[in-house]
């Protein structure tokens, strides 16, 4: 393997791993804020304790997230020089506006969040959590505004080589920005709704199980209390039953949200993009029908061997052009095309080293594209399909005995992980072989692409990224075990774990050292 391969490899495994935490850290701390804005309203202790338990997740989420994050700015410079060169004076402005937002406005509010539990007033208290998380919103919007560039260029001129940014408006508004910025919020919605549904169903259960709830003749909850149990009384019933609620709500809400974003992002790909989505497809010949299920050597170049198993007349169409007739182009199509636009072979340059003169693949892997378009909407359908049957099994008060359901649901927490996994898998694979796609309605010899090929560092050897890809890879691994670890040990604690003033077991009846008095921000932020 060459250095491009490995250094492509480094950069999708630790892509993807951050953006495991980058969901759940945009949604669980947007749900966090409202619960304490109702905790606020209402002055109802379940919401307090909601709001603590759920808080004490999304910190440990959110600082998982920070450790891994870093190492993605440090690969541009690392392992991408060239892309870095080449896209700086566009990315520039976006990244420094996310940094200045992640590391001062983010991290300083959310500071003050943490340690200032009856330390700031109420209302400043809350304005620091809403501060934090709408910070982390907009953050996300600035990275995707560079990523978004990539797919989709605009307001550049090339100037020596380069793009140059001459419209800041047009690459802010980008529409292929705007788009995948709803998507991927309601995706991140998604996320934190299925993680409060699974669970506040394992919390049920457990409360079913050790035998504090019943149900009477009719099915309905009988809420009991535990003395034994730290924090296992009735108002702990109501934190698991109403979380698991308003978890399901959310990841439907959610989800129909990201089935609108999704269509549109669809119809803007097949404009801007037309081979990824044929790719998606397994479309090989112009039509208008949706591959159900193809079969054959996706990966084939002239898709010889892909023979569609089942399709749906006209559905192809209507995700391009809203309606069920006009013919999509498909991929013996469009590969002459390119090959026209964008030449056959990679330029005769010392830049592309060995690979220069090499014929150009504009068909990217098919088995990824194909596969991950149908994973991406068939986990995110199965989590709003349980959202909706967790609403109906739980509409009498409690969940089911059974501990084949409670592990199913458990389970059923990472289908939106998955979701968001294998939509940004096909986003970014299917761009190959470009690194930055070209806009198709730029024309001529300025048109601003990039081939993936040219945008690794000239310098870096095969060995030294095997290194650091063997390198990152490990400590994300052990960063992985902490985090699941960590997350593990306060969810099965409950409540008291982010309460211990609950735990009236404790020698000093669970208000510490200090005191009834004391205010213990260290036991919640830690």
């Amino acid at each position: 393997m060459e250095a491009l391969e490995i250094a492509r490899w480094q950069f999708g495994i630790v892509t993807v791993y951050h953006f495991l935490m980058v969901p759940l850290t945009i949604g669980l701390g947007t749900l966090v804020a409202i619960l304490q804005t109702r905790w606020l309203k209402t002055g109802k202790e379940e919401y307090l304790r909601m709001t603590k338990f759920w808080g004490k997740l999304f910190l440990i989420n959110f600082i998982m997230g920070v450790a891994t994050g870093i190492v993605q700015e440090f690969q541009f410079g690392m392992a991408w020089s060239e892309y870095s060169r080449f896209v700086g004076d566009v990315f520039g402005a976006p990244l420094a506006m996310e940094a200045l937002l992640a590391f001062f406005v983010e991290s300083t509010f959310l500071g003050l969040w943490i340690f200032g539990w009856k330390k700031l007033p109420a209302k400043v208290h809350l304005a620091c959590l809403w501060i934090a998380v709408v910070g982390s919103i907009v953050s996300a919007y600035f990275i995707l505004v560079a990523n978004s560039w990539m797919q989709h260029p605009v307001g550049v001129e090339m100037i020596e080589g380069r793009p140059q940014m001459v419209d800041a408006w047009a690459v802010f508004t980008n529409n292929t920005a705007m788009v995948a910025f709803f998507h991927t919020i309601t995706g991140a919605l998604a996320v934190a709704g299925g993680f409060l549904l699974g669970i506040s169903w394992y919390q049920l259960w457990r409360r079913r199980k050790d035998g504090i709830d019943t149900v009477d003749a009719q099915g309905r909850v009988v809420v009991g209390e535990s003395a034994a149990i730290a924090g296992r009384d009735k108002k702990d019933h109501a934190v698991w039953i109403k979380s698991l609620r308003i978890g399901a709500v959310v990841a439907m809400i959610a989800f129909a949200g990201s089935a609108v974003s999704g269509d549109l992002s669809g119809k803007l790909m097949f404009e801007q993009q037309p081979m990824k989505m044929a790719a998606a497809e397994a479309a090989c010949h112009d039509g208008t029908s949706f591959s159900v299920l193809s079969l054959g050597d996706v990966g084939s170049r002239d898709c010889s061997d892909v023979v569609a198993v089942m399709e749906v007349p006209g559905l192809l169409s209507f995700l391009a052009h809203n309606d069920f007739t006009t013919e999509i182009k498909g991929v013996n199509t469009l590969v002459p095309e390119y090959q026209e636009k964008y030449g056959k072979y990679l330029p005769d340059d010392p830049m592309y080293g060995d690979r220069a003169g090499q014929e150009i693949n504009y068909v990217p892997i098919m088995p990824v594209t194909y596969w991950g378009f149908r994973m991406m909407i068939g986990f995110g359908g199965l989590a709003a399909m349980a959202a909706g049957i967790a609403l109906l099994v739980t509409r009498k008060g409690t969940v089911p005995r059974s501990k084949p359901l409670m592990r199913l649901a458990l389970v059923g927490m990472l289908a939106p992980f998955g979701a968001n996994a294998a939509g940004w898998i096909f986003t970014e694979m299917g761009r190959q072989p470009f690194v930055v796609a070209p806009n198709p309605s730029m024309s001529g010899v300025d048109q601003v692409f990039m081939f993936t090929a040219s945008a690794v560092s000239p310098g870096v050897s095969a060995g030294e990224v095997i290194f650091s890809l063997v390198t990152l890879t490990t400590v994300y691994a052990v960063l992985l075990v902490v985090e699941v670890v960590l997350l593990t040990k306060y969810i099965r604690g409950g409540v008291v774990s982010a309460m211990p003033e609950l735990d009236t077991t404790r020698p000093d009846g669970g208000s510490g050292p200090g005191g009834e008095d004391e205010d213990d921000v260290l036991a919640f932020a830690y």
